[in-house]
């Protein structure tokens, strides 16, 4: 009789890193083991010979399939980190990027009430309010999402990580409760619907609501921009993600709707990122 052959970490996570590809292959293949049997990612190297029962190897390498075919590692390990912060993540939610912890920083540098009242637009994981209330724990924070599951999914992890904020299901500023807020924040969907980026990569398995917004990728924040200002403090600020070369557009529309105080700001790789602008006062 011929044994069966033994399932070795290093063996596993070299054969599945040569067939996953990409950019960091062996740290997918390394998360995926890791995910599927409970071992730390260290262990692998420290022990590269230790073996893998055969239910989680099978289990391990229908993953690597998966995130061959593309499917985000995100999605894979149902968790992404933000913020330090360990988030919960679903195919109905945006995939929260590193680039969007620049609008968190961005946010902690305004001038606001010591128990501010914030409102994360289209919060998917929860991820910014979530990031906001571990920084700011006396900032009164409710998140919004149109997606019920989004919106499960954010109150999820507000629970897991004991950073309490209020979830509710709204269409943007359809079904909020009626109040003001000193910060509105939001990344919304900002891609063109023509916009070739939305075939490639990850984002071809996250949803297109998150994602698409009209032929130029403005439709949402136009309706931000225009109706914001209903629901600010005095002196209070809208503060949004847009993609790297809407700056000038999305500074237009600012303008155009009379807000004060408009300015654009870059993101971890120099492109601009995020517009943010004030609720103007009286003599402005």
């Amino acid at each position: 009789m011929t044994s069966e052959p033994r399932l070795i970490c290093e063996t596993l996570i070299t054969q599945a890193a040569a067939r996953i590809g990409g950019d960091s292959p062996r740290l997918d293949a390394e998360l995926l083991l890791s995910h599927t049997t409970g071992l730390n990612r260290t262990s692998f190297r420290a022990w590269p010979e230790r073996e893998v029962d055969a239910g989680q190897a099978k289990v391990f390498l229908s993953l690597v399939n998966e995130r061959a075919n593309g499917k985000p590692i995100a999605y894979l390990l149902g968790q992404q980190e933000f913020w330090s912060l360990p988030l919960r993540v679903s195919p109905s939610t945006l995939i929260p990027r590193p680039d969007t912890e620049c609008l968190v920083e961005t946010a902690l540098t305004l001038q606001l009430p010591e128990q501010a009242h914030v409102l994360d637009l289209g919060t998917g994981t929860g991820a910014i309010a979530l990031a906001l209330a571990s920084e700011k724990p006396g900032w009164q924070i409710m998140a919004s999402d149109r997606i019920s599951e989004a919106v499960e999914l954010a109150r999820a992890n507000s629970e897991s990580l004991n950073l309490p904020i209020t979830v509710v299901q709204s269409h943007w500023f359809d079904q909020l409760p009626a109040a003001t807020f000193d910060l509105l924040i939001s990344n919304p969907p900002y891609i063109p619907a023509s916009d070739h980026h939305l075939n490639e990569g990850d984002v071809r398995f996250e949803p297109s609501s998150a994602l698409v917004a009209g032929d130029d990728g403005l439709d949402d924040i136009r309706l931000l921009v225009t109706e914001g200002l209903n629901w600010l403090n005095p002196n209070g600020w809208m503060l949004l993600e847009h993609g790297y070369d809407q700056g000038p557009a999305v500074r237009d529309l600012f303008a155009a709707a009379g807000w004060a105080n408009i300015d654009t700001r870059k993101d971890y790789g120099g492109n601009d990122r995020m517009t943010l602008a004030q609720k103007p006062t009286r003599d402005q």
